[in-house]
């Protein structure tokens, strides 16, 4: 951990503009950080507008190559992601992309992982985790809840459909005002791991938000 972030001091190390193709073409900020909890490069990105006034929408996304980068079919990563900037293009707000890849395992323990479930189709992706000795989901949210306060955002509107990491933002101090759920995006691939992340608490509605986002 890094020092002196106890109590969630971090500072802002810059912040780079870059057009967006995935928003919809629009300027975002994208913001680097000195003095997260953990070492890991974390990003946030800003898309404007919002009302300062209101709580802006929020996006916490944990990295995921193999379906953000190379399209994989076999989780919903991607078109979560693309969903997100959308929703952020219309409306503004933040995505806090979080380096916690394989949920916080790393990507080669993910692709064990993987193996794992293609040798027995039974084993699910948390079951696959604690059979390499790891956490079924080893996430920690604290690092993002330090990047919000570094923004001067302690209240915001969170789109997702996990409750643990509503609990743990609020854990850590910062306001939910609001939760927005995510679509489902089922396909026939990646149908298994999507029950399965039923199962482990994930809200999965039928039908995912609607672009007019409630103020």
């Amino acid at each position: 951990m890094t020092t002196g972030t106890a109590a969630g001091r971090a500072t802002v190390r810059a912040r780079v503009p870059v057009v967006l193709d995935r928003a919809e073409g629009r300027t975002a900020e994208l913001v680097t950080f000195h003095g997260l909890p953990d070492d890991g490069e974390h990003l946030a990105c800003l898309v404007p507008p919002w009302d300062p006034r209101q709580a802006p929408l929020v996006r916490l996304h944990s990295e995921c190559l193999t379906g953000d980068v190379l399209g994989s079919a076999r989780c919903d990563c991607g078109p979560q992601l693309d969903e997100s900037l959308a929703l952020l293009a219309l409306h503004g707000g933040v995505l806090l992309y979080l380096r916690q890849e394989g949920r916080g395992i790393g990507l080669y323990n993910k692709l064990d992982a993987y193996l794992l479930q293609s040798r027995d189709p039974d084993t699910d992706t948390f079951e696959a985790n604690r059979l390499l000795g790891r956490g079924a989901d080893e996430r920690d949210y604290l690092t993002a809840a330090v990047m919000l306060r570094t923004l001067g955002l302690h209240r915001v509107r969170l789109l997702t459909n996990n409750p643990d990491k509503v609990r743990q933002l609020r854990a850590h101090g910062i306001d939910v005002a609001e939760t927005l759920p995510t679509g489902v995006h089922r396909t026939p691939e990646n149908a298994a791991y999507l029950e399965a992340k039923a199962r482990s608490g994930h809200h999965l509605p039928v039908h995912g938000p609607d672009t007019e986002v409630p103020a």
